[in-house]
């Protein structure tokens, strides 16, 4: 459980390893190019705990919700590479995404 105003993530990765003109890249080109990466809130820094109760989120990030941050913030967990604990004021913006239907 992260501590202080944090949030611990997993980055989600892009399985596409093709430039937009088309182009196919090595592992890691792509993500050396990105400026930012996307993640999924995993859990969040929280209050002290009740008996009954996990305590109330104190990050003012919603779990579970998707958040883009720059890709060289936050502190990676040696035993996972996708896990990364970062603090609140590194989370450039919350996405929300749409289906087709919705978009349109």
């Amino acid at each position: 459980m992260p501590l202080g105003m944090r949030v611990l993530i997993t980055v989600i990765k892009d399985d596409d390893q093709r430039t937009d003109a088309g182009l196919y890249l090595p592992d890691g080109a792509k993500e050396a190019q990105d400026e930012a990466l996307y993640g999924q809130v995993i859990e969040v820094a929280r209050d002290k705990p009740t008996t009954d109760q996990m305590g109330e989120n104190v990050s003012g990030v919603p779990n579970g919700s998707n958040v883009l941050f720059k890709k060289d913030a936050g502190v990676r967990v040696p035993w996972d590479e996708r896990l990364r604990i970062l603090d609140v004021k590194d989370i450039l913006a919350t996405v929300e995404e749409l289906t087709d239907e919705e978009a349109h």
